[in-house]
Parts: structure tokens; sequence; C-alpha cells
């Protein structure tokens, strides 16, 4: 998994670490600060959540243009100094007024532009890493780490967000709607480390910073075939087709900041004891990490030295665990921005088991193609919503539970999490592999733009996540989730539709 991998990898990876920290602690709590400061609906709430989301992933289409322009390390220079201007501005307590939003909405738009020029130009570098043909076998490994790093700092995101919030009401006597702007000011730290790693290891990917004729001419083991206009057209419509269907899973995906978020905070139990509770400390799901990847080690090891060490740090994160149980007293809070970080934590530990899968089919010629893996990852996302219908059978609707107060149905926080799981199987088949997909199918002229194009997707899916939170209310839950779930399967059975298209392009 990790071997034989150029080490520019890891410093992109781990650059990428730190803005993605700063960015899902933001958006951890970012809907609850709409409603709680702003005193929003649901509805407007996440219409304000997914206009941002869709200007996040919409302008790397621009920022992808520039850089073939440009170069992708300007664009990531001057990405990385606009989303610390814009954590800045969102992290002053200005009140509810028209100070307050002008600075949000301006905080906002600058966030979004910054990420443009950062994220997919970040990703593109990844990319050309991979297009010499030392490395090229390598490149969905590469992806699939890549993509892990990032969960790795929306891993602790959730955590930050709520402990820096509770410091400050239980330290400084801040109210809570001030609070929040504490949490949002740990984004602009994460930047500066961001910007550090990216700087202090440049030297290990400098050759793929310039624009898409510079990569070119600095790599000499490059060398492109000239594609005929037929084949360049025949890529980007494979490609189109594979962004029309990631449209509804990110949809259905992003709802983990404001549908789910919002069942969470009003159909989840405030509370949880036992075994369950451990689930909620992210130092314990920082032991399950270690002990999956040194299991891993401990059979994939070649040396007794090796094996020792893998077999050393299980019984320590085991004994680590059995201790956390022992002392384990009553029963804990559980707060709604808590549950965004099973997502990561599943991300994290999954991924060495699903590259074994496919590496083990691989082997025997059998491991499906990128195309495949995107329509299985929309039929187990489908299914990820099935959970959630099962979950609301029986339960009031928002506006009823809200009306009950106290009185109103909760659920088991095993609910939540079990729907994350299954998400995060469907995010793992469908997201690393689309971006692998697209980095190795797209023109090479065209590079920036159509890994803005895979954003653009994104993005449009993300505007729409706002569809499930304006039938938040009135409606039945169970019509929520329905809606998310009939998506993802129609998804699905359009992109198998056109599988022999896709494949052929692979």
């Amino acid at each position: 998994m990790f071997e034989g991998q150029p080490k520019g990898l890891y410093a992109l990876a781990l650059a990428n670490t730190g803005e993605r920290f700063g960015y899902y602690t933001m958006l951890a709590i970012f809907v609850l600060f709409l409603k709680a400061n702003f005193d929003l609906s649901p509805g407007t709430a996440g219409t304000i959540y997914s206009t941002f989301l869709a200007l996040v992933y919409f302008l790397p289409f621009i920022g992808g243009i520039l850089a073939d322009k440009f170069g992708y390390g300007k664009m990531v220079t001057v990405g990385i100094i606009a989303m610390f201007v814009g954590y800045v501005l969102l992290s002053l307590p200005l009140g509810n007024g028209m100070a307050a939003w002008v600075c949000m909405f301006a905080a906002l738009f600058i966030i979004s532009a910054g990420t443009g020029l950062f994220k997919g130009n970040l990703q593109v570098m990844v990319g050309n890493l991979y297009d010499s043909p030392e490395y090229a076998s390598k490149r969905d490994s590469a992806f699939s780490i890549f993509y892990m790093a990032i969960n790795i700092g929306a891993l602790f995101a959730p955590t930050a967000a709520v402990e820096i919030m509770d410091y400050a009401q239980h330290t400084w006597g801040v109210s809570v709607n001030d609070s929040y702007h504490f949490a949002f000011a740990v984004a602009c730290v994460s930047l500066i480390v961001s910007m550090a790693i990216y700087y202090g290891f440049r030297r290990t990917f400098r050759h793929v910073e310039g624009s898409t004729k510079q990569v070119e001419t600095k790599n000499t083991v490059e060398h492109h075939e000239e594609l005929s206009p037929r084949e360049t057209k025949d890529r980007i419509v494979a490609l189109c087709l594979v962004f029309a269907v990631v449209i509804f899973f990110w949809m259905a995906f992003h709802q983990n900041g404001l549908t789910l978020t919002y069942f969470a905070d009003e159909f989840t139990a405030k509370s949880s004891s036992g075994l369950e509770s451990m689930m909620f400390d992210v130092l314990n799901l920082v032991a399950v990490i270690f002990i999956v990847y040194s299991l891993f080690s401990l059979f994939q090891s070649k040396t007794g030295k090796a094996k020792l060490i893998s077999g050393i740090v299980i019984i320590l994160s085991v004994v680590f665990l059995i201790y956390r149980y022992s002392i384990l007293e009553g029963s804990i809070a559980v707060s709604a921005p808590i549950f965004q970080h099973f997502n990561p934590f599943f991300v994290v530990a999954l991924t060495p088991v699903s590259m074994a899968i496919f590496g083990s089919l691989a082997r025997k010629g059998k491991e499906p193609s990128a195309p495949r893996k995107i329509g299985l990852g929309m039929l187990v996302a489908a299914c990820g919503y099935v959970v959630m219908i099962v979950a609301s059978m029986g339960l009031l609707s928002p506006t009823e539970q809200a009306a009950a107060g106290d009185a109103g149905t909760f659920v088991s926080p095993s609910w939540l999490v079990s729907t994350y799981l299954v998400l995060t199987f469907a995010e793992l088949l469908l997201s690393p592999m689309g971006i692998s997909f697209v980095s190795k199918v797209a023109p090479p002229k065209y590079k920036g733009m159509m890994m803005g194009g895979w954003f653009v997707a994104t993005a449009i899916g993300n505007y729409l996540t706002a569809v499930a939170a304006w039938l938040w209310g009135d409606m039945p839950l169970w019509v929520v989730w329905g809606v998310l779930m009939v998506l993802c399967l129609l998804a699905a059975l359009f992109i198998f539709s056109v599988m022999k298209r896709l494949e052929k392009v692979a």
C-alpha cells in the first residue's frame, strides 16, 4: 500500500490534511451555528449550507483553468492565503446584526474561492506524480492514500469543534453563539500548519507545480501520445457521463452536515453509556485504527522485527481500550456535531481493507473497473438510506417532534453510526476511484479543467442537498430518506447502462 510511492505524495497529502482539518471543523457546526445565531429555519440554513458547498466545489473548475495557464503551485499558494483570510473573518464574534451577515457571506465567498484554487489543483499535482511509467501502476493506491489523509484531518475536526466551544463557554464565560467563532478560529491555525508542510517539503513535488505545458516539459520520462480529436471527444464524453452520476452521490452523501445532523440534533438520544459510549471518544477510535493497520502489518511484513513491532502496537492498543472501558462511569453526553467523526474514522480504518480486497481481486484478474466501482458505490449509498428509513419508522415528523419537546421519541445513536458506515463503503468505492479515473482519462492538455469538472459535478450535488432540507418539516422522515434512496438507485441504473462506453476509455 505504502511501498514504492514518491515522497511528493506524502507531502501533498499532509498539506491537504491540515487544510481539511480546518474545513471540517467549521463544517461540523455550520448549520447549527446558522440556526442558533441567526434563528434560521432548517430550509433556509440548508440553502446557505448547500450554496456554500456548491461554491466550494464549483470554483475548482475556474481554479483548474487558471492553473492550466499559470501553474498549479501558484494557484495553491494564493488559495491557502485566501482561505486563511476567510476563516479569520468567520472567527469574528459580531453577533447577529447586519455586520455579522455581511462578514459571514464575505467569509464564505473568500473561503470557497480559496478552496477553488487549492483543492483541485493539489489533486492534479498528485496525479501528475504518476504520469511517469515507474509510478503509473500505483495511481489508484496513491489516491486511496491521499483520500485517507484527508479523512485523518476530518476525523479530529468534530471533536476539536465541540471541545473548543465547551472550553470557551466554561472557562471564559462565552455565550453559546459566540463560542462557535472560537471553533471557526481553529481553521486559521490548521492552515498555518498546512502552509508550513507545503513549503517545507516543496522540493519533493516542485517538478509538478507548473502549468500543464511546464510539467510535460520538465518531466523527461513522460511522453504523451497525441490524441486524435475523436479520442479526445470520447474521453471528455465519458468523463461527463461520470460527472452526471456523481451529482446524485454527493447530494446524498453531504446530508451528513445537513439533514443527518438535523436528525442527530432532533431525533437521536442525547446520552450514551457502556460500550456504545466509547465510540464518541476520538482517542478510542484512533486506538482501533492502530489495531487495524498493525494487523495488516503483522501479516504483510517480511521481517521478524516489523512483525514484533506490529504485535506490540496491537497489544498496547487493546490494553488501552480495555482500560478505557474499565473506567467508564454512567452515561456521557452526545452532541450532534460529534457524529461527523464517524465517516472519516471509517474511511481511515477501512481504506486498507478496501485496498486489500481489490488488490486480491486484481491479482486474480477480477478487479472491477473504476466506472463499475462508481456504480456499485451508488447502490451501496442507496442502502445507507434504507437504514435511515428503518430507523425512522414510528417517529414523528420534525415539526411534530419540535412541538413535543422532551416528550418526543428518540432513537439510539447506533442507527446514525450504522448509516455512516454504509455511506463510507459507498464513498470508498466512488470518490477516490472517481478522482483517479479523472486524472487517468482526462486529455493531457485539459487535466486541470477536467479535474475542475469533477468538482463542478460535486458542486451541483452539494447545491441539491437543500432539497432534502426543504422536505424537513411536515413531511414524514421516511419520505426524506426515500427520495435520496431512489435518486441513488436511478443514478446506479444510469451508469450501468453506459458502462461499456466508460470502460472503453478507462
